[in-house]
């Protein structure tokens, strides 16, 4: 497979995860443990409303994924955001999280695919 085929599919599904954990497990609210969560660490009184936002923000990294804007930056926040809530969580809220504490390692990972998928794709655009 073409490698700029490679990348776009990798930045597509990027995007997607978050759309997803958004749109659907937020703002849509039908993942009611993601409100659980954000009470837990941030306080049951605006606990609804902040994960709303924190529901549109994400929608939001998926349209700036798409966008191609800032890749590097983008990069960068992403795993910035991705570990920071995921310590928070493992920290926090542990009981309330899909896989328990693992769910640090899979952040982990997902930020390390994302590292990745960067520093490849500005090697390929320093060489063509």
């Amino acid at each position: 497979m073409d490698y700029s085929i490679r990348y776009k599919l990798t930045i597509f599904l990027f995007a997607i995860v978050w759309l997803i954990n958004g749109l659907i497990a937020k703002v849509l609210g039908m993942v009611p443990r993601h409100e659980l969560i954000v009470a837990r660490i941030l306080g049951n009184t605006w606990a609804h409303e902040l994960t709303l936002l924190i529901g549109f923000s994400e929608c939001l990294m998926s349209v700036w994924i798409i966008s191609g804007f800032y890749p590097k930056i983008n990069a960068i926040t992403q795993i910035t955001i991705i570990i920071c809530m995921n310590i928070l969580e493992f920290l926090l809220a542990p009981d309330l999280l899909l896989w328990g504490r693992a769910n640090l390692i899979f952040a982990i990972l997902f930020s390390c695919w994302i590292g990745w998928n960067e520093m490849h794709r500005r090697r390929m655009v320093l060489h063509d």
